[in-house]
């Protein structure tokens, strides 16, 4: 088991499995053509001091497609999340990050073609084209309204025409405007959990971010509440790029159009497979992938409110 653990396919395994044949088992989700590249990751490298977290990691990501993340605890799927906004250089102590991240699709046109990590690249404004949604709902001490338009008027200045259109766009979009569109000023924290994560994800919309990353969006909710999050997921993407890192491989199954395996090689992570819906190997992969600690981390304790390691 410890070698499944550190690698979680093995090469031989994949080989071989390549056709343009599709699934006969393909009716979870309505397909979307996937659009142009609108972020593309090259020989990826992170490092915490003196620890390599990924190495040579290249992928990119599509507009209109939803990607989900599997793979090891530890490998650092969230991680991955994070270099793509430059979260990465709020963890403490900030983590470095070499290799190209670059833009495209015109997800924003000053940006389009560079490197997100290039010197004279706002990270202020980047996180405006690309959202995240955390594990836990992140609620600040405010109304359910405050806390939706909280980003949106960090960026832009809105009139209040505009704000009333944007919040309730916003809502919609999350499914929670129907739940709340009467109690706009009552304290966000009046929400059950379900209605946080929605509320959390109403928040990251309102920005109008052309790539949404979630990172184990359901892992904190009951059955009903996860279900309405994978109902939204692929309407999301049909505006915008999602990606998903979720240790649900049957989630992965239901809600993919293409799968990427990140993997750990003698204590690092890379990404090993990318798997399209439709490809044989799609549904094996999502069946046989070890879901296991690597050595280099802590064992988790068996908590649904526990927040992701770091390394993801």
């Amino acid at each position: 088991m410890a070698d499944a653990a550190e690698q979680v396919l093995a090469p031989d395994a994949r080989r071989g499995a390549r056709t343009d044949a599709r699934s006969a088992s393909d009716t979870s989700v309505v397909r979307r053509a996937a659009g142009e590249t609108v972020i593309e990751l090259s020989d990826v490298r992170v490092e915490a001091r003196e620890r390599v977290l990924l190495d040579g990691v290249d992928l990119a990501v599509r507009r209109g497609e939803v990607l989900t993340l599997i793979g090891p605890s530890g490998a650092g799927k969230s991680t991955l999340l994070k270099v793509m906004n430059r979260m990465v250089e709020l963890e403490s102590p900030p983590l470095r990050v070499t290799g190209s991240v670059r833009l495209g699709g015109c997800l924003d046109g000053r940006l389009d073609g560079r490197s997100i990590y290039e010197p004279g690249v706002d990270a202020d404004d980047l996180r405006r084209s690309i959202g995240i949604l955390f594990q836990q709902p992140v609620l600040f001490p405010a109304s359910i309204r405050d806390n939706v338009l909280f980003g949106a008027l960090h960026h832009e200045r809105l009139s209040r025409p505009a704000r009333r259109e944007r919040l309730e766009k916003a809502l919609r979009e999350a499914a929670l405007w129907d739940e709340v569109h009467h109690r706009l000023d009552e304290p966000a924290a009046n929400l059950s959990v379900g209605q946080q994560q929605r509320l959390c994800l109403a928040r990251a919309l309102a920005v109008e971010p052309g790539i949404l990353l979630m990172d184990e969006p359901t892992s904190a909710l009951d059955r009903s509440a996860a279900a309405a999050i994978e109902a939204l997921i692929g309407r999301l993407a049909e505006e915008r790029a999602v990606v998903v890192v979720t240790h649900d491989l049957d989630q992965a199954r239901r809600i993919a159009d293409r799968i990427a395996c990140v993997c750990v090689e003698d204590g690092r992570g890379h990404v090993g497979e990318v798997v399209r819906r439709g490809d044989p190997f799609f549904d094996r992969l999502c069946r046989d992938t070890v879901i296991a600690t690597s050595r280099d981390e802590r064992p988790r304790p068996a908590r649904s409110d526990e927040s992701e390691e770091q390394t993801g």
